[in-house]
């Protein structure tokens, strides 16, 4: 079984529940639906538990099968289909009884999204990851690997449906070219080609294809379509995902001055807390009415794909500064989020544990199959192997990246190529890793600026090794975490209240031991005459999602007597 929210309005977190069940997706009737109902299906959507539920159809009604009726759940059960029901199919209800279900905005940990649209499994198939930058693309495998339906017929698409048709397919992809009713040469030779989709009718505003209304073909598939075709579509990549080097495409976008607005947060490419810019300030969006179209508006204005998720309550962390846009309201086909409808915000209406943030599609560009952790206690933690000489046909060749300048921007791209998130530590010595039958060392000399995607983005001394520690022990090692805390001194409060005081040295004792003082005061005649210091107010916000911690333990901390 698999489940999804649909639907709009909605958040993240509510929707048209619809369940996946032989090989066709369908809905639930809200015939005898309870609080308990919910709890079991919003564990299977990945959150902790259900807040409310809705009937009548509140969140539009669904096509298709009406799956379960008459469903009653303790709310204990692993699975809804170990709740009574009426049994597979077997409804009185029409899509005008479709429930909807409200979750609990707590991700269970460490679930895995089932209702992502992936397409790894597609582009091992299509045996080429080049494909990934710029491709011509059946939707046929995609249709198959997405939910088991065939293909789609291409005469009834139009133009308006090729925007939405895209972003799921490949994410990443700033705009559509032309193509879309070319052959479907790439398997038109290879297989037999099964038609189950046709009349796919999108307004472009859908965030994934299945969003769109289409009706199935029953019977002999492969007999279907008539004289149509299989429909293709042709995708430019966005900057950062276009050949050439992503990281200097992003600086050369930032210096023209093109974006006011950028991601801040997120652990992963194509996530985080929306910040824009007004005024000269930077500054967070409300989450009141954010949904997933003003987020697709967000993702590909951004040079992403359509959203995957559309977050509230600041699960990417709370901003600080303005809260600029309240109740952004955008139909979907808007080229930048100021293009959207929404008002602008008053001190009474957001506070920053409102900070709206996004989740965006990006395409598989199989950036963490060339590295590697071995030797740590945890999946976490290790150290560091590279993939050499692996655009060739050869099998690629492992080697240990020189610790010497390794530090914590080079391990931001490190983990963040691998998928674990950021770098508590980036360690220059790695000895007591030593577990892997990898002693070479293959680069060397490696500067991140820390946004790169891929070790290979940073600046390096490339085929010319130099490395004065070539030993396995003086190998590069990461520590990664799914969460890090992140300090930002409130600046604005120390030009507020700076002002210059001049003290009396004998109460500047406990200052002097604590070596707060310039290296002029052990010249002074204590605990006569003065010093004169610059005081002012200091606030230090943690932005991040983890708590702060000194790297000294509770053990190691000395009691002084001055506090």
């Amino acid at each position: 079984l698999k489940f999804r929210l649909a639907g709009y309005p909605r958040k993240h977190n509510e929707g048209r529940i619809e369940v996946f069940y032989n090989e066709e997706w369908g809905t639930i009737c809200d015939d005898d639906f309870t609080l308990a109902n919910a709890h079991v299906l919003c564990r299977h959507l990945g959150f902790v538990a259900a807040t409310g539920w809705a009937h009548s159809a509140k969140y539009g009604r669904g096509i298709g099968r009406i799956w379960l009726d008459n469903v009653n759940c303790a709310g204990g059960e692993k699975s809804i289909g170990d709740c009574k029901h009426r049994g597979w199919g077997n409804s009185d209800c029409s899509h005008e009884e479709d429930a909807g279900v409200i979750c609990k905005d707590e991700r269970i940990p460490g679930f895995k999204d089932s209702n992502v649209i992936e397409v790894r499994s597609l582009l091992a198939r299509l045996g080429s990851q080049s494909l990934t930058v710029c491709l011509e693309l059946c939707v046929s495998l995609w249709c198959q690997d997405w939910q088991g339906v065939g293909t789609l017929q291409a005469p009834h698409l139009s133009l308006r449906d090729r925007w939405s048709t895209t972003p799921p397919l490949l994410a990443g992809l700033a705009a559509l070219v032309s193509g879309l009713l070319s052959p479907c040469r790439l398997f038109s030779g290879r297989q037999q080609l099964n038609y189950r989709l046709h009349s796919v009718s999108c307004t472009g505003t859908e965030v994934h294809l299945s969003m769109c209304t289409f009706e199935f073909y029953r019977g002999n598939a492969s007999a279907a379509c008539g004289a149509g075709m299989p429909a293709v579509v042709s995708c430019v990549p966005g900057s950062l995902f276009n050949t050439g080097n992503a990281h200097k495409k992003k600086q050369q976008q930032q210096q023209q001055g093109q974006l006011r607005i950028r991601l801040k947060g997120g652990a992963k490419v194509g996530e985080g807390r929306v910040e824009v810019l007004k005024g000269s300030k930077w500054g967070t969006i409300c989450d009141d009415h954010w949904n997933l179209q003003s987020a697709s508006v967000v993702c590909r204005e951004l040079g992403f794909g359509s959203a995957k998720e559309a977050l509230t309550g600041a699960r990417m962390g709370q901003g600080m500064g303005p809260i600029h846009l309240n109740e952004v309201q955008c139909l979907g086909t808007e080229k930048s989020l100021w293009n959207c409808p929404f008002k602008n915000i008053t001190q009474e209406d957001c506070k920053h544990t409102e900070d709206a943030a996004v989740r965006c599609n990006i395409p598989y560009m199989g950036y963490e199959a060339l590295i590697r952790l071995s030797g740590g206690r945890s999946r976490f933690e290790g150290r560091v192997e590279v993939a050499v000489g692996a655009g060739n046909r050869d099998q690629p060749r492992w080697g240990l990246v020189c610790g010497e300048g390794w530090g914590t921007l080079e391990a931001m791209v490190a983990c963040r190529q691998l998928g674990l998130g950021f770098a508590n530590h980036g360690l220059q010595e790695t000895w007591y890793w030593d577990t892997s039958n990898v002693t070479e060392m293959v680069l060397s000399g490696v500067k991140c600026a820390g946004h790169e995607m891929s070790l290979s983005h940073c600046q390096h001394h490339g085929s010319r090794l130099s490395c004065k520690n070539t030993g396995t022990r003086f190998a590069a090692g990461v520590i990664c975490s799914e969460t890090a805390s992140d300090l930002l001194l409130h600046a604005s409060l120390v030009q507020e209240t700076a002002y210059i005081e001049d003290r009396p040295l004998h109460m500047l004792y406990c200052a002097a031991e604590e070596n707060c003082l310039s290296s002029s005061a052990h010249l002074a005649n204590w605990p006569y005459g003065h010093r004169r210091l610059l005081r002012f107010s200091s606030q230090i916000h943690n932005n991040g999602r983890a708590d702060f911690r000194p790297k000294a333990g509770r053990h190691s901390w000395v009691w002084h007597e001055c506090h």
